[in-house]
């Protein structure tokens, strides 16, 4: 496709969505809190597909539709399924499963789909007999996000920055353009599609920060306004969602692949996160401590520091992120803690005064290709787990971790994140904290999985291997 014509495409694109979203009155998101007022909606803006979205072991979004005259049904006693047939799921002979649509959850798609005006609801997925499935990722968010209370707290803030690259089609990496960071037309060409998308978040309720070109070519990020966990999985999720369909529907392909091209950046999701005593109350703040962060706050990050090779199988769940995870790349390997080194595995951004609210520790390690609500479940077990056993905190490293020798990184005691998935798994496989928090079943589940997958790529002979070693 050439320039002009893929430029006039989108715009294009983007007058049908505004006109869209207009005639659906859902400009900045819908605000419904029971499956009445749903069922309201749908009925007076001739909403014809209700899609229901769930997520499986891996992150990948599920979805079917129903009708309008079958929601209500559905509120009432969920949609039956087969869980045997969702990676991570049931056993074939267990494999009934029932998804039951949250009407608060309820936003409307700003452009038809098949056709049709629609909107999504996240569904719980149960058994048969109504009990919460333990194997459903979202549930095992929420089961997590519920021991902050024991500890006092009210809840956790989320804010993600999750990059991405647009290329000209989804059968190989060819960027459809040659700019850099911070880049603007006319070398940046998918600004055009990150302000639709950002018009696409905002009219289902989910706010934006702000979006930017990235270091690599055809590389992208958009960052979302931070909320609390659960909210922001689900936000997350839709994210993803808009940014490939968006794409999709204006000719060009759009992956969150760790490592998608040999020789430049990776995408990764830095995860900004902070816990809260109540709405106003930031319980990572102190006036009086070093770096304004409180005793919880230092004892919350060494938690994750304690656990960060663990929790990377969740946070880094693919054989390809661990060639994103590489010195020279900006990607961060060296476990440690820091204001201002970007190199550091976790970040402390800067202290702002009357910005006590803001104040937040920054995970560098994650990619967006996890699964958001194992992700931010292992993140808040490890940081629980540092205050329920009074961590000390290490001192900040201040020094490049990339320029020192494995000799001083090792008199410094600077552990590093596991050098590939195998890696990752043998941690993983062994942690007590990943089997509480994620239950044991499911954790067996991921290391099946993730064992069968490294073996795939173990024994895939590349044309690189082809390349250096046909001669000998």
């Amino acid at each position: 496709m050439q320039m002009k014509e893929f430029l006039t495409q989108v715009e294009k694109f983007r007058e049908q969505m505004g006109k869209y979203v207009h005639e659906m009155e859902c400009h900045g998101g819908l605000d419904l809190s029971t499956p009445e007022d749903a069922i309201k909606y749908c009925s007076e803006h001739g909403v014809t597909s209700i899609r229901l979205w769930f997520t499986d072991l891996l992150g990948f979004l599920k979805s079917f539709a129903v009708t309008l005259p079958e929601i209500e049904g559905a509120f009432e006693e969920g949609m039956g399924f087969d869980g045997s047939s969702i990676e991570g799921y049931q056993r074939i002979q267990e494999s009934d499963m029932v998804a039951f649509p949250i009407a608060s959850t309820a936003q409307t798609i700003p452009f038809k789909v098949g056709g049709s005006r629609s909107i999504r609801m996240f569904a719980e997925v149960r058994s048969p007999d109504g009990a919460h499935y333990a194997s459903d990722p979202r549930d095992v968010l929420k089961r997590n996000l519920a021991r902050l209370k024991d500890h006092g707290f009210s809840h956790m803030n989320i804010g993600p920055e999750a990059e991405y690259y647009y290329f000209a089609d989804e059968n190989r990496p060819t960027a459809i353009d040659r700019a850099g960071y911070f880049d603007i037309n006319p070398v940046d060409l998918g600004d055009d599609l990150r302000e639709v998308t950002v018009f696409a978040l905002e009219s289902m309720g989910i706010p934006v920060e702000y979006m930017h070109h990235e270091v690599a070519p055809s590389q992208h990020e958009i960052d979302l306004k931070y909320q609390e966990a659960l909210r922001m999985a689900d936000a997350l999720q839709t994210y993803k969602y808009l940014v490939k369909e968006i794409a999709r529907r204006n000719g060009v392909y759009a992956t969150f692949m760790p490592k998608p091209l040999f020789g430049e950046n990776g995408s990764g999701m830095h995860t900004h996160l902070s816990i809260f005593k109540d709405e106003k109350t930031n319980a990572f703040y102190s006036k009086e401590h070093s770096y304004h962060l409180s005793d919880t706050g230092k004892q919350f990050l060494a938690g994750v520091l304690d656990h960060a090779r663990a929790i990377s199988l969740i946070t880094n769940q693919w054989y390809n992120s661990y060639k994103r995870l590489v010195v020279g790349f900006e990607a961060p390997v060296y476990i440690a803690w820091a204001e201002r080194n970007r190199s550091a595995l976790v970040r402390l951004p800067m202290y702002k005064p009357g910005k006590e609210v803001a104040t937040r520790i920054e995970l560098r390690f994650p990619d967006a290709a996890c699964n958001p609500y194992l992700a931010f479940a292992v993140m808040l077990a490890a940081g629980l787990d540092g205050l329920e056993r009074g961590l000390p905190l290490s001192e900040p490293m201040t020094q490049d971790l990339y320029e020192l020798t494995p000799v001083e990184r090792e008199r410094l005691g600077v552990r590093s994140l596991p050098h590939d998935l195998y890696e990752a798994i043998q941690v993983a496989e062994s942690s007590e904290l990943l089997a509480k928090t994620l239950g044991e079943d499911v954790l067996d589940k991921i290391l099946e999985t993730k064992l069968a997958e490294d073996e795939k790529f173990r024994l895939y002979i590349s044309p690189l291997d082809l390349e250096h070693h046909m001669e000998l």
